[in-house]
């Protein structure tokens, strides 16, 4: 993290928390318009549609984040769930851009 935040264990008053939390949020909305840019270029990559949805592929992304977050002592059943919308988000923008490419 930068200079102008404190780490969550350093932290003394809910100033700092709110400001590492939309700090961090922040952070997060860049690493998603990374992993979206990442299907934009699997929709231009892809020669057939029927292949953007890959079930296997889906499971073990999600598979790989509930373990990742249990191994960090995270509530990796609601992170499963939250990873399961963001792979069926990723996987209908990819479809969209798939479209769009091609239209």
């Amino acid at each position: 993290m930068n200079d102008t935040i404190k780490l969550p264990e350093d932290c003394t008053d809910m100033g700092e928390v709110r400001l590492g939390v939309d700090t961090t949020d922040r952070q997060l909305m860049e690493l998603l318009n990374r992993r979206f840019g990442y299907m934009r270029a699997a929709a231009r990559i892809k020669t057939d549609r029927n292949v953007v949805r890959d079930e296997a592929r889906k499971a073990q992304v999600i598979e790989n984040t509930v373990a990742d977050a249990d191994a960090r002592g995270l509530p990796s059943e609601k992170i499963g769930e939250i990873w399961e919308l963001l792979v069926e988000t990723s996987i209908a923008y990819e479809l969209e851009e798939w479209d769009r490419i091609r239209a």
